[in-house]
């Protein structure tokens, strides 16, 4: 068989695998041992442990558990509901604005977990009800939870694109500037869309008389005291790590350490029985990502053993294929990937092919980081994956899934526009990257 065969099998064989329930890092490793040892020989075979454990031994790597005691300890609190009571009584006067309360309070929540469920899931918990209760409609009220959801994936600290980093061997702190630009003016364009749409929601009906809220200048400080150090957090990681003060692994841990501080003091969540689900979930999903990693790590070895990626890149390359074709190609790939596929198996699983096409076709790492990241985006609001669309079904289970659907559906599309504008406007990426750290190699 030629590579471009073994590449198809593998293929279908790596989709069947995955699909079968298996967990994705020992389903990678199992494929790739079986796929050395038909095509390969006992030589390849004997580096495939030195390779599953070297990669696990990256000093780089601990930022990915730090960060996830980050994301745990702030989403196990009521971090999420004061923020999110904060911002609605500063935007209540707002057309649209508990809705755009929402969505600011999804993307500050994402600058502080990083996780895409986990803003999902703490925001919508209180905002969907709220939302609902004075007359938002459904469709808006969820479409726009779990699109500022995704934001978690976007808005630095993002365990998305500290995995990107790491394959791609880019450095993790100029991919972080990268979000920045992009996550915020997404929130800005939804908070647009959502202001566009509104007309009452600033407004409660009961008993068929319409009501006003109003808050005091005081009442609204009052309702910032609690998210104002949290808020720090975000400063402090931004500070650190930008000014070069410290690594992205110290940064982590500084941030990491911060968090639990303030969860213990403010929420009294010092004992043993509240602490233990933080530690628990952030091992179980630390231990989860790094074997992905790890996996991954033996499966682009295979690949490349294997003669696959190099002619698969080849194959792409003979094409003929303009600039502007391969950018579209590229998109259409990771979209339809994204919507089987987490966006941490996407980056592991499709980075070893891309990457030599990307290199080859001198396209900016960077740049191209915050395009996969928000094709993925979209992925996690589409069937038949859509993560976060199974989140606000949980939360919210007075909302068919069908609704839910149907409310994203302008979200996906600001996001496919806004793809659009950064291949269009790539400084709209690496503006801040270049501004602060110097031109990137």
């Amino acid at each position: 068989m030629s590579e471009l065969q073994i590449g198809f099998v593998l293929f279908i064989a790596t989709f069947l695998v995955l699909f079968s329930g298996i967990p994705i890092g020992f389903g990678l490793v199992l494929i790739s041992i079986v796929f050395l040892v038909v095509f390969g020989d006992g030589g390849a075979l004997a580096a495939v442990s030195n390779i599953f454990v070297g990669e696990l031994s990256s000093f780089a790597l601990l930022t990915i558990p730090l960060f996830v005691l980050l994301g745990c300890t702030i989403g196990a609190s009521r971090a999420g509901k004061d923020l999110y009571e904060s911002l609605h009584r500063w935007l209540v006067r707002v057309p649209g604005g508990l809705v755009i309360a929402n969505i600011t309070g999804c993307g500050l929540f994402a600058a502080m977990c990083g996780s895409s469920p986990a803003t999902a899931a703490a925001i919508g918990k209180i905002g969907i009800p709220e939302m609902i209760n004075r007359h938002v409609p459904p469709r808006l009220a969820t479409g726009s939870i779990a699109a500022g959801g995704t934001l978690g994936i976007l808005i630095p600290p993002s365990l998305t694109l500290i995995v990107y980093g790491i394959v791609t061997h880019t450095s993790i702190a100029r991919l972080f500037l990268a979000g920045v630009v992009p996550g915020v003016v997404l929130v800005i364009l939804f908070a647009l869309y959502a202001w566009l749409s509104s007309v009452r929601l600033d407004r409660i009906r009961k008993d068929g008389k319409v009501v006003q809220e109003s808050y005091s200048f005081g009442e609204k400080m009052r309702g910032s005291v609690k998210s104002l150090p949290f808020l720090a957090i975000i400063m402090a990681v931004t500070v650190f790590m930008y000014t070069g003060f410290a690594t992205p692994s110290e940064v982590a841990a500084v941030a990491a350490f911060m968090a639990l501080v303030l969860v213990m003091f403010l929420y009294r969540t010092y004992r043993f029985r509240d602490l233990w689900p933080m530690m628990r979930d952030t091992v179980r999903e630390s231990c989860m990502i790094l074997m992905i990693v790890a996996g991954a790590a033996v499966y682009a070895y295979m690949m490349s053993y294997l003669y696959i990626t190099q002619s698969l890149a080849e194959w792409v390359f003979g094409w003929g294929l303009g600039y502007w074709q391969l950018i579209l190609l590229l998109n259409v790939f990771l979209l339809v990937a994204g919507f089987f596929l987490p966006p941490v198996s996407v980056i592991l699983m499709s980075m070893p092919i891309i990457l030599p096409v990307l290199t080859q076709s001198n396209i900016d790492l960077v740049w191209f980081s915050i395009i996969m990241t928000i094709n993925l985006e979209v992925g996690l609001i589409h069937p038949p994956l859509g993560l976060n669309l199974f989140v606000i079904q949980g939360v919210a289970p007075q909302v068919a899934l069908r609704d839910i659907m149907l409310g994203v559906l302008p979200f996906v599309a600001i996001m496919l526009v806004f793809i659009g504008v950064l291949a269009v406007f790539p400084e709209l990426v690496t503006w801040l990257p270049d501004r602060l750290m110097g031109p990137g190699a």
